[in-house]
């Protein structure tokens, strides 16, 4: 389409040849329509099945629409479907020249002056926006894959809403292959709080689709991860699979898909030991050469051997691999998880979700009739989740705060994510800022923040990178670190020098990849970092040099080894999360480990502390102490048990504890020590003797039966007042005085209001005086006794002629007699004297006196002396 104002000034793509054969096709005039007609620059969605052609459609035409005001920008979640969607579009267009469709990679960028459609992964166009938040020089902007959720996509989605309330000239079109599409209607809206942005449909371009359930006879998953059973299992239901297929006709394609690297090189190396030099097996990952990846995405060329591709889930949604017609699925995805408790996070085997499942399926459907073996149940698929997981539900959201910090919506306030994060996890990556200075105590960003956010890098390496890691041990071994740990490598029993040498002497892709990415991110800390050189950094060794940079950039993964853990060595790390080593591994033994890799597991390789240590590095304890100095403490902690308190002077660094002595405490540290241990272990750790125990069960009665001013004595209400009434006891237990030697008697009476506390004894006594002359103690109710009589327990004999039973409290609660047998056995209880001696007495006395001969059993207790006395002795 022409822009308003003239002709283009660049020839416009041929959308009929680029589309031939596409379902997209059809649907292009609708998307046309909803932007405008390019009139104005508007917003949309595109709802299209993975395989219709949207993503080799929808850019050219933006471009033909907008080219005249800039550069079409296409984000693709993966590396090698940026790449492949690149030279697969450059490869339909007949315009002129070579460059009119490029792509911008993580190290590699194929894009100059000339180019009018560049895909980029998500990460390069935050980086863009972060420095230039207008995006000069872009025209339109396609966010594929809108529905995988990665925590990068969902930001920009928010950022790019912003951008468009500001700029009206910038068209913004996202891309789906699920049901997401009115989600990302409403935030790609009209700014102004309008309708929401219009979807166009298209069509499912699947043949038909023959689906083979074939479950294996163990499970899928077992302490160590993806058991090899099962790995063995997919491989030879491939083989099967394949071969079948390939007798029924000419050769076809086959995609196997795996959750990770290392499944995918399991299971292509026994496919390669079964289906022989006829058919190409080839891997598809993040591990493997660009060219190797380029490979399996293409399109098999004349005379070149059948192929099985085995793919993580690369393969699933943003690209295209021509030819496949047969599909054998694990049904096993990994996704970011994020251990709250622990303070880690990293991937985890998780069944994929049935959406996914469905997207891999219809990978076998795209040019024909197509068969998938799905490698479990059909139990297992309806239990799997309907949606991938929003990465930004699960994941360490470090990275993304520092993002939105530099965008101005400190914790994401104000932008219209499609979720918002989840305040535990923004809390803790807010923290872990502030400690690397990237944001204020207020949450803004710092001008060290903003350097970091601009190193392709997470964000604690980029720290490593840029600090005095790599100005003390050199810049080309922190990068070097920084590579390995940024890529998809795996270090073997978690020894990362031992991975370095291994990089350093590997000559083929894996090795190139590291050196380059090395070299690049010398150059990149050679030209930003600034500054005086780090002490933290030096190393007595390589190892150790590599273990400070590892240091630098996890100090909360400083750990030790535990004392007296035994062979299977537990370490024990700064933020006090427990983790083993890998069986075997070649780092066992070392009393200090920076650790740049831990995740959670049930397997024997975590020394029974349900975390394992996946990457780390030998350190000197000279070199942790300075790695994580702000986590060193030197404190002395008083404590109170034993009815005595005592204090150890303890130094830490995080978690764990360099050295402890003995010292003595001062009075405050004393003070405290008590205070503490009565608010956690209650009142019960003084000593309570029978007189101050008594008082406060009067004072509890009292308050029970008449409230204020009479206070409540409970636990709790005397630990809130603790310094009022006890203040001058504390003084002498912090003092070193042994809490058997206090008598709470004395400060319970501090309690008491004034001028009721004369009232004391007149409405509580302590004592009863009863008619044979004795004083009888009154046992009050106990605390938590809310119903309960004070009771007197007194000889039966003792209180003829008493005709009432005295009542307390201005005569509202009347005291419970237990009136006790010569040998104080009880014979009755009874608060109603005057029911009792005209009643059951009568039976008691028939009973007791032929028992208790020489005891007073009258007829008449009313008139009878009380006595305590034998008859004799009377």
């Amino acid at each position: 389409m022409i822009p308003p104002g003239g002709e283009p000034a660049f020839a416009a793509f041929d959308l009929v040849a680029i589309g031939a054969g596409l379902a997209f096709e059809g649907s292009l005039p609708a998307l046309q329509e909803a932007l405008g007609n390019g009139a104005s620059p508007g917003a949309a969605v595109v709802q299209a099945p993975p395989g219709t052609g949207k993503t080799t459609l929808v850019p050219p035409l933006l471009a033909n629409m907008y080219g005249a005001y800039g550069r079409v920008v296409v984000t693709q979640p993966r590396r090698v479907a940026a790449r492949a969607a690149a030279r697969r579009l450059s490869a339909l267009d007949a315009g002129p020249g070579d460059g009119r469709v490029g792509y911008t990679v993580r190290g590699e960028r194929r894009a100059g002056p000339e180019t009018l459609v560049e895909f980029v992964t998500p990460g390069i166009l935050l980086r863009r926006l972060l420095a230039d938040p207008g995006l000069d020089g872009t025209a339109a902007v396609v966010l594929d894959e809108v529905h995988e959720r990665g925590l990068e996509t969902d930001l920009l989605v928010g950022m790019l809403a912003e951008v468009r309330a500001l700029r009206g000239d910038l068209a913004v079109v996202a891309m789906s292959a699920t049901l997401d599409a009115p989600r990302f209607a409403a935030l790609l809206g009209d700014p102004d709080g309008g309708a929401p942005a219009p979807v166009v449909d298209c069509p499912s371009a699947n043949h038909p689709l023959e689906v083979e359930w074939l479950p294996a006879p163990a499970a899928r998953l077992d302490i160590r991860g993806v058991s090899r059973s099962f790995l063995d299992h997919v491989a030879a239901a491939a083989a099967n699979a394949y071969a079948l297929a390939a007798d029924t006709g000419s050769p076809v394609d086959a995609l196997v898909f795996l959750p990770g690297a290392r499944e995918v090189s399991h299971v292509a190396a026994a496919l390669r030991g079964r289906v022989g030099r006829q058919v190409d097996v080839l891997e598809l990952h993040g591990q493997v050469g660009a060219a190797e990846q380029d490979r399996a995405v293409s399109g098999r060329r004349p005379g070149d051997r059948p192929r099985i591709i085995v793919s993580t889930d690369l393969a699933e949604s943003s690209l295209t691999v021509p030819g496949v017609r047969l599909v054998i699925d694990s049904g096993l995805s990994r996704e970011p998880r994020r251990d709250s408790g622990r303070g880690m996070g990293g991937l985890v085997t998780v069944s994929c979700s049935r959406a996914s499942a469905g997207q891999r399926a219809g990978r076998a459907a795209r040019q024909g009739p197509g068969k998938v073996v799905r490698c479990y149940s059909q139990q297992a698929y309806g239990a799997a989740p309907a949606h991938v997981t929003p990465e930004i539900n699960v994941a360490d959201l470090t990275g993304a705060a520092l993002i939105l910090a530099c965008w101005g919506a400190p914790r994401g306030n104000g932008l219209a994510l499609p979720d918002a994060p989840p305040p535990p996890a923004m809390d803790d990556a807010m923290e872990v800022l502030r400690e690397l200075g990237a944001v204020s105590d207020g949450g803004q960003v710092t001008a060290e923040g903003r350097v970091l956010a601009g190193i392709p890098a997470d964000l604690r390496l980029a720290r490593a990178l840029l600090g005095g890691g790599a100005a003390a041990t050199g810049d080309q071994l922190a990068a070097g670190v920084v590579a390995a740990l940024s890529g998809d490598h795996r270090a073997p029993g978690a020894d990362l020098p031992r991975l370095l040498s291994q990089l350093r002497a590997d000559a083929g892709p894996a090795g190139r990849r590291w050196a380059e990415e090395s070299k690049r991110l010398a150059s990149l800390a050679r030209r930003q970092k600034a500054g005086d050189p780090d002490p933290a950094s030096s190393a007595a060794n390589n190892d150790e040099a590599v273990g400070a940079v590892v240091a630098l950039a996890f100090p909360d993964r400083v750990a030790r080894l535990v004392p007296g853990s035994g062979e299977a060595g537990q370490y024990l790390l700064t933020s006090g999360t427990r983790a083993g080593l890998p069986a075997g591994s070649t780092l066992t033994g070392h009393e200090w480990l920076a650790v740049a890799e831990v995740s959670r597991t049930e397997g024997r390789d975590a020394a029974g502390t349900g975390a394992v240590i996946r990457v780390a590095a030998p350190l000197s304890a000279a070199t942790a102490e300075r790695a994580a100095s702000h986590l060193l403490s030197d404190t002395v902690e008083a404590g109170f048990s034993g009815g005595r308190v005592s204090a150890r002077r303890t130094r830490r660094l995080g978690a764990i504890v360099l050295s402890t002595t003995p010292v003595r405490p001062t009075a405050e540290q004393g003070r405290k020590a008590v205070a503490h241990a009565l608010r956690s272990e209650g009142l019960s750790i003084l000593s309570w003797s029978t007189a101050a125990a008594s008082f406060r069960r009067r004072l509890a009665f009292l308050h029970r039966e008449l409230g204020a001013p009479w206070p409540e004595v409970s636990d709790s209400a005397l630990l809130s007042r603790l310094e009022e009434w006890l203040e001058p006891e504390l003084e002498e237990l912090a003092g070193g005085k042994p809490v058997s030697s206090i008598d709470l008697a004395r400060p319970m009476r501090r309690l008491l209001p004034w001028p009721e506390a004369a009232r004391l004894d007149e409405l509580v006594p302590e004592m009863l005086k009863v008619p044979s002359g004795s004083s009888v103690r009154i046992d009050y109710p106990d605390l938590d006794d809310d119903g309960a009589a004070p009771v007197a327990a007194v000889k039966l004999q003792e209180c003829f002629g008493l005709a009432e039973s005295p009542r307390l409290v201005d005569g509202r609660v009347p005291v419970l007699f237990h009136l006790l047998s010569p040998a104080r056995l009880p014979l009755a209880v009874t608060d109603d004297l005057t029911s009792f001696w005209s009643g059951p007495y009568g039976q008691v006395r028939a009973e007791m006196r032929g028992r208790y001969p020489r005891h007073p059993w009258p007829e008449d207790p009313w008139s009878a002396p009380a006595t305590a006395r034998t008859k004799q002795r009377k």
